[in-house]
């Protein structure tokens, strides 16, 4: 579990990085500056849940039996995919009944953060 969280956690803080340069550089000038600022919405939520998601897979690494840190770390993990994702797809496609599946990712995140804070309160 710690490991897939770790890799998970690098490989989206990787894309997000190019999925940020790919914006500034390739689509500032083709997309709206409205829907330039829901993609880099999208680019911003995938770096920090990226970098939580290594947060919890570190501490996954000393913590390996807490039920709570797994369910973070999945739920970090579909955060990034329902936010992020719903988000990229909208500012391309400008397909609006996309923005509803955003609030599911906005869920998950919340509850993620949440199962962190109570994996540690029970771990510490």
């Amino acid at each position: 579990m710690a490991k897939l969280f770790v890799i998970i956690g690098a490989v989206s803080g990787f894309l997000s990085v190019a999925l940020g340069a790919f914006g500034a550089h390739g689509l500032n000038e083709k997309i709206t500056k409205h829907f330039m600022e829901i993609y880099q919405t999208a680019v911003q939520y995938q770096m920090y849940h990226s970098l939580a998601l290594l947060l919890v897979g570190i501490l996954a690494i000393q913590w390996p039996d807490n039920a709570g840190l797994r369910w973070s770390g999945y739920l970090m993990i579909a955060g990034i995919t329902l936010f992020s994702g719903s988000l990229y797809v909208l500012s391309l496609t400008g397909i609006r009944w996309l923005g509803a599946i955003t609030p599911l990712g906005g869920i998950a995140f919340l509850v993620a953060w949440f199962l962190l804070a109570v994996a540690a309160y029970q771990s510490l």
